[in-house]
């Protein structure tokens, strides 16, 4: 069949030349059509849930709002794990679906489970709410707003009823969260003591309100020969009017909501805040859409800014609109990916040109890498998957590897071809260049489907690493696949119509002569003393193999984006005000370094977002100056770390943003140690979590070890009285409804002005809300009219309360979580377990478990062990069909520890460090080998079993110097088109794929060397290749 393929292409070589160039004009058309993005989507299905429950305790959040959804939602159909956060006010529950759930059916499949759960919850919980779906990396841009001339609510209003609907009609934006600002509020402050005077409850006043500004519908009037819509237009829009609402009338007298306090525009209570370049002022984060292309949608977001700009220069807003812009770090990395291809290719025509000294076979050769990489993009793009570091990697790694399939199938018919002109009769050039093929593509195509093969542990990966890894490996066995199509078709037809005609190539290239004159006078000598060399090589093997388990490991390097998050938490209780002030002190300090060109504070959530952050916690988004290359990262993070060690008493953690959105994917933490400590008991819970976290403060490496549940956050508690309540006649909703609208604050009511919505709400005036002592006097009015103060009826008193409640898969738990500075984070977790085991002793019911990086990548590690072993078997197979012997299944498979040789000397080089890529680069290097290998055992049994050739030194030397060129042609294209990634490691987009080129480069030297220089030797010596059959 193979014979008839390339039959086919020689004769139909202009049918096999148009279709070439349409693929390549389609090719170009699907490169520029291709989505654009960093890495691929690595989250898990996951769908998030967010209630809120106004006025409610962390404790009352969990067992009447989180417990009752959990038990709703645990079983859903391919739901994988569920986590929830309970704290005062909101409940937040995330649902991780396995790899094979589509997200949509899972989103509405919660969807109709929660319209069950909706009507059990408390009154005033609002309805469970599935959160926007986004993308992995889930932010687009960070913008903030600045102002001299406007208030911080008027900044807030702006953000709230023009920007955000703006941006949200983008294509491509899921969400806009707003930090900061002051939200306006309709506020009726209520006097306590102007209650009593009247007699009148705060439930009086809430009606007031509520009916002052409601709006009903009046229906329509029909005369004789039109409809009227009636119009009814009474809503009370301003705080004067509200003011002026009967509350009271009583003997001729009206009391107005004006006599019992203050009616005033004031600000919603806060839980966010935000500091941009250390002042005040309001930022926007902006999401994407889930499957969106980032660059696109990001475009799409500053062409709406740019049009929305005149208008707010003019109010005098300043724009910040660029606080963070991950697409930079998409464009960088594209852009360095594709220089390095670019590069590469040049080095490898280079080195085309320099073996072949020949224009027309050096073109052939190269017609397959654009042919082959464009095939592959062109497939990418069918099935929507996008350009990003991962699958512009995987082609820049087969770049080398693509030219392979061409360059064997043209040397050999350029060698045969001028061959057959010094015959007396040659023979027709088509016979001879289909022959030629044909005699060198048995084992070809064994060999591609075994490197391709070889890739399938890669493919099988599961968990992030899957997900970052597969498409890597996608498009290299695409590329690979396509190269062997071309080198079926393309190559033979362009092999005949450029080099049959032409008479004047009847030498071999100058460089050839003189590499083999050098070669075969070496390999006779290694020959001679072949145990020397044998044991040579074995004395670099040896250490290799007893070094590697040794090597530290990481999940993934560290990424460069040019920007950092830096966390930073102070203690449970402090209020975002606190949290502002030494916010902008922070910023400042981080502003005077160098290499930074903005920083943001975030404080709190938003009101809609996922996160449940109290006013303690903080994220500043710390940009860089453009430009700065890995080393000046690395320092930069030195700076602010120092910078920050000048603040005691606060918690304080700097990553770059994906690592965190892999962290948090990996563990739903932004850290890469996590220790969680599951039991029954909250305050049990609370004293393992201290004894964890001392602990790991103990192991060297330690940083920002923080206890993500701590307890002590300040609570007035307020127990009611059974026996008072009943003596007076109150029901205890009745004074819980008091209590809430007294110092809750929450909106009862809506004023439209124009496009934009403010809440009306009631509350006790500020200085009746801000003593604890005062709260005992709140007046309620009995049954009977009486009134009384809420002291007569509860016992009051400051306690300590608990800010957050963490559930995994049902259960309560304590996290702990660490930074690590100064080793692996392997050597960290190993070091951890055992201080953990050693000081802590878990009471009966009690379970402590690591999650995070290590185990991630540990749980990476050992699947791709299993799967190479598995696929090794049928490896073996193949291998064994191509070669027919099992003496040459066993000298091919020799190869393969010595590529693990100059792989692992490679990594001790470079750090001594294991991460998944460069268990990658391992697999793709044991394919590369494998290949080489089979090219020279297949061309001995060919020279023996078709040529007639006798078995002996002579015949060693022959065919190893045949196939010396392309044996180094194949390895120095695969070196050179894989050495810019190896050079410019750590630079934006080449992180991962960098140390992934520098173990296979070390690897093919060591490989290489043994493959021309001892593995001709031990064929010689345990090899046996008979003319008539090829088994042993």
């Amino acid at each position: 069949m193979i014979t008839r393929i390339i039959d086919f292409s020689v004769r139909l070589r202009g049918v096999i030349l148009a279709l070439a160039c349409l693929v390549f004009g389609y090719g170009i058309y699907a490169l520029s059509q291709s989505r654009l993005d960093v890495f691929p989507e690595f989250t898990p299905p996951l769908v998030t849930i967010q209630t809120e429950a106004p006025g409610l305790s962390a404790d009352q959040v969990e067992q009447l709002v989180t417990q009752r959804i959990e038990n709703v939602l645990g079983g859903a159909i391919g739901l994988e794990s569920m986590r929830s956060q309970s704290i005062a006010g909101v409940s937040v529950i995330t649902l991780i679906f396995n790899d094979a759930t589509d997200i949509h059916r899972a989103r509405q499949t919660v969807a109709e489970q929660l319209t069950t759960v909706a009507g059990t919850l408390p009154a005033g919980v609002a309805a469970p709410a599935m959160t926007p779906l986004s993308s992995s990396s889930n932010l687009v841009l960070g913008i903030g707003l600045t102002s001299k001339k406007l208030s911080l609510m008027e900044l807030r209003s702006v953000a709230d009823w023009t920007i955000r609907p703006r941006l949200l009609s983008s294509q491509g934006v899921s969400d806009v969260g707003i930090y900061g600002g002051e939200i306006k509020q309709y506020q009726v402050r209520v006097q306590p003591d102007k209650l009593v005077k009247y007699g009148l409850s705060l439930q009086d006043v809430v009606k007031a309100a509520q009916r002052a500004t409601g709006i009903r519908g009046a229906g329509v009037l029909d005369t004789a020969n039109q409809r009227l819509v009636v119009n009814t237009i009474g809503q009370s829009t301003s705080a004067q009017q509200l003011g002026q609402v009967a509350l009271l009338h009583k003997n001729g007298a009206t009391v107005r909501l004006a006599d019992i306090g203050e009616v005033v525009v004031g600000q919603e209570v806060p839980v966010s805040g935000a500091n941009i370049q250390g002042g005040r002022g309001v930022v926007l984060m902006i999401s994407n859409q889930y499957g969106s292309d980032i660059v696109s949608v990001t475009k799409n977001v500053e062409a709406a800014l740019a049009e929305l700009r005149p208008a707010l220069e003019a109010r005098g807003i300043e724009l910040h609109a660029d606080l963070f812009r991950p697409a930079n770090f998409i464009v960088a990395s594209i852009d360095h990916l594709r220089i390095a291809l670019l590069v590469g290719g040049a080095l490898v025509v280079i080195v085309l040109f320099l073996f072949l000294f020949n224009v027309r076979t050096a073109f052939i050769s190269l017609t397959a890498i654009p042919l082959s990489l464009l095939s592959a993009v062109i497939v990418l793009h069918h099935f929507g998957v996008p350009l990003n570091t991962m699958t512009l990697g995987g082609l820049a790694i087969a770049l080398g590897e693509v030219v392979d399939d061409a360059i064997i199938d043209v040397e050999n018919i350029y060698r045969r071809l001028r061959e057959n002109r010094q015959l007396p009769q040659p023979r027709p050039a088509i016979e001879v260049v289909i022959g030629a093929s044909t005699e060198v593509r048995g084992a070809v195509i064994y060999a591609t489907f075994i490197v391709a093969l070889i890739f399938l542990p890669v493919l099988n990966l599961s968990g992030v690493a899957g997900k970052l890894f597969a498409p890597l490996g996608i498009a290299y066995i695409l590329a690979i696949m396509a190269s062997l199509v071309v080198a079926l078709t393309v190559t033979p037809a362009l092999c005949y119509a450029m080099l049959a005609g032409h008479e004047e190539d009847k030498e071999e290239p100058r460089v050839n002569r003189w590499l083999k004159e050098r070669y075969t006078g070496m390999l006779r000598q290694v020959e001679r003393h072949w145990g020397l060399a044998l044991v040579a090589f074995l004395g670099f093997l040896l250490p290799a193999l007893i070094a590697l388990p040794f090597f530290g490991r990481v999940y993934l390097p560290e990424l460069n984006e040019g920007h950092f998050i830096v966390h930073m938490q102070a203690a449970p209780g402090t209020s975002i005000q606190e949290s502002m002030r030494v916010g902008a002190r922070v910023s400042k300090a981080l502003l005077e370094i160098p290499s930074v060109r903005s920083v943001a504070q975030r404080v709190g959530r938003t009101a809609r977002g996922v996160d449940v952050f109290g006013p303690q916690y903080s994220e500043f988004e710390v940009d860089l100056k453009p430009g700065l290359g890995a080393e000046e990262q690395e320092l930069a993070m030195a700076d602010i770390r120092g910078k920050l060690a000048n603040f005691p008493g606060l918690l304080f953690s700097a990553e770059t943003f994906l690592t965190e959105r892999v962290e948090e994917t990996i563990s739903g933490y932004t850290a890469p140690v996590i220790v969680n400590v599951f039991g029954p008991d909250l305050d049990v819970l609370d004293r393992l979590g201290r004894s964890v976290a001392k602990a790991l403060n103990g192991v060297p490496g330690a940083a920002a070890v923080t206890v993500q549940a701590p307890p002590a956050l300040p609570e007035l508690s307020i127990r009611l009285r059974q026996d008072q309540l009943t003596r007076w006649g109150l029901a205890p909703l009745d004074v819980m409804d008091a209590i809430q609208a007294a110092y809750g604050g929450a909106e009862i009511a809506q004023v439209f002005e124009e496009n934009a919505v403010y809440g009306v709400a009631v509350m006790l005036a500020d200085e009746a809300r801000r003593s604890p002592s005062q709260v005992g006097n709140l007046p309620l009015r009995t049954a009977d009219g009486a009134m009384i103060p809420l002291g007569r009826l509860a016992d009051i008193r400051q306690t300590d309360g608990r800010y957050l409640i963490l559930h995994s898969g049902g259960q309560r738990l304590q996290t702990v979580t660490s930074q690590v500075h100064g080793r692996t984070v392997s050597e960290f977790v190993t070091e951890a377990r055992k201080r953990i085991a050693a000081d802590i002793k878990l009471p009966a019911g009690y379970d402590v478990a690591f999650s995070g990086e290590a185990q991630a990548q540990a749980a990476a590690q050992r699947e791709l062990i299993i799967n190479f072993a598995v696929v090794a078997v049928i490896i073996c197979v193949l291998v064994f069909l191509a070669l027919r012997s099992t003496r040459a299944l066993l000298l091919v498979l020799a190869n393969l520890p010595f590529a693990l040789v100059g792989g692992a000397l490679t990594v001790f080089a470079t750090g001594a460090v294991l991460s998944i890529g460069s268990m990658v680069g391992f697999v793709t290097l044991f394919g590369i080998t494998l290949r080489n290998s089979i090219m020279l055992i297949s061309h001995y049994q060919h020279l023996v079993q078709v040529e007639g050739h006798p078995w002996n030194a002579e015949t060693a030397t022959l065919g190893a110097s045949e196939r010396l060129a392309p044996i180094l042609i194949t390895a120095l294209v695969t070196g050179l088109g894989l050495l810019p990634l190896a050079v410019t490691t750590g630079e934006p987009g080449n992180e991962i794929e960098g140390p992934m080129a520098v173990v296979i480069l070390g690897g093919l030297v060591t490989s290489t060397l043994l493959n021309l220089l001892v593995m001709p030797a031990l064929a010689l010596r345990f090899g046996r290749f008979e003319r008539r059959t090829g088994q042993a």
